[in-house]
């Protein structure tokens, strides 16, 4: 009986451990992983893509949101055709889930309709154009054109205390350079 117990014990303890390597060793694997496996590259390689293809210049805003940000990654989505193909880039933290910002940019002609009912708010740009600010699936975004892309400002809700839609605003306003 003694034998069988301990038997026993040491299966249990011996289960426990394999549990608890196989948790440590089954760990996400970090960003510089995960995004260049879904297409992700730098982003200037990634613009350096989309402006061959389109054959036209990319301006990218020279601001950022005021917060804290460990990588950066860029795509070009080349689907079939053109009306689906687009640049995006992603800033995120692997220190905080909520600071997340993405922009994305596809040609005029080629732009995502806007709907009245996410629509929160209009602003006129420095260049005259007007930019929609609109909230979408937990994400605040500001949407305007520039040449001749449409632009998506992307940002999450979280952390809207820290980066209103007027930062927003002046993030559009810095790719007139």
């Amino acid at each position: 009986m003694h034998r069988t117990i301990s038997l026993f014990l040491l299966s249990f303890c011996l289960l426990f451990l394999l549990v608890i390597i196989a948790t440590a060793n089954n760990k996400p694997s970090p960003y510089e992983e995960i995004y260049p496996e879904i297409g992700y590259k730098t982003v200037e390689e990634a613009s350096k893509d989309f402006e061959q293809h389109f054959k036209q210049r990319l301006k990218l805003p020279l601001r950022v949101p005021p917060i804290k940000f460990t990588h950066h990654f860029g795509r070009f989505n080349d689907l079939e055709g053109d009306t689906n193909d687009s640049f995006e880039v992603k800033f995120i933290s692997d220190l905080s889930s909520e600071n997340h910002y993405k922009i994305d940019v596809r040609p005029i002609k080629y732009g995502i309709p806007l709907r009245e009912k996410y629509v929160l708010k209009t602003f006129e740009l420095n260049n005259g154009n007007v930019a929609t600010y609109m909230t979408i699936s937990g994400f605040n975004v500001l949407v305007f054109e520039s040449g001749n892309w449409q632009y998506m400002l992307n940002i999450d809700k979280r952390v809207l205390d820290k980066v209103t839609p007027e930062i927003l605003v002046e993030i559009a306003n810095s790719i007139d350079y």
